[in-house]
């Protein structure tokens, strides 16, 4: 049965390895919900953080294929219990909202935040779960969004994983 995995995948920072991740995913036929990179927290070993739909058996097997990839240090797979995670979302809608009592108290009770204010847009921000995000995303439609983007998926995990990672290489 297919269940939602995040992978970690800890690499040298080297041109063209996103490609070369992402063919791995695509060889196999997964499409992936979600994809974030960036700097781990030790300099120069990147960290992509892929989520996406599979079954154990697949991702044992996607596991040894991205570990087999000469500039990948290791590979963790992850179910969502195992880690803490949120995703970002930037919302635009029109100044004049702002007057409506029912929109601020949507932004209120979603903890989200405004962050800039113009004369002809608002940009607020939530920070959350997939489904809190899309929740406002819902309601605010009903008044008007003019622009959104949500990113990737960042985690980390609850216990202590990535102790047996291999960060230099001899």
């Amino acid at each position: 049965m297919k269940e939602e995995f995040t992978l970690s995948v800890f690499t040298e920072n080297s041109i063209g390895m996103l490609t070369r991740i992402t063919n791995v995913f695509t060889r196999r036929h997964i499409n992936l919900d979600s994809l974030t990179v960036s700097e781990s927290e030790v300099k120069q070993v990147f960290k992509y953080t892929v989520v996406f739909k599979s079954t154990q058996e697949q991702v044992d097997k996607l596991i040894g294929q991205l570990e087999r990839l000469v500039e990948v240090f290791k590979v963790f797979a992850h179910k969502n219990s195992d880690i803490i995670y949120q995703e970002l979302a930037l919302y635009k809608v029109k100044t004049n909202l702002l007057s409506n009592t029912q929109v601020e108290q949507i932004i209120r009770e979603s903890q989200a935040r405004i962050l800039s204010v113009d004369k002809d847009f608002i940009a607020i921000e939530k920070t959350g779960y997939i489904e809190e995000i899309e929740n406002l995303f819902t309601q605010l439609s009903n008044y008007g969004v003019l622009e959104f983007t949500r990113s990737g998926r960042v985690a980390i995990t609850k216990p202590m994983k990535y102790e047996e990672l291999p960060l230099i290489r001899n």
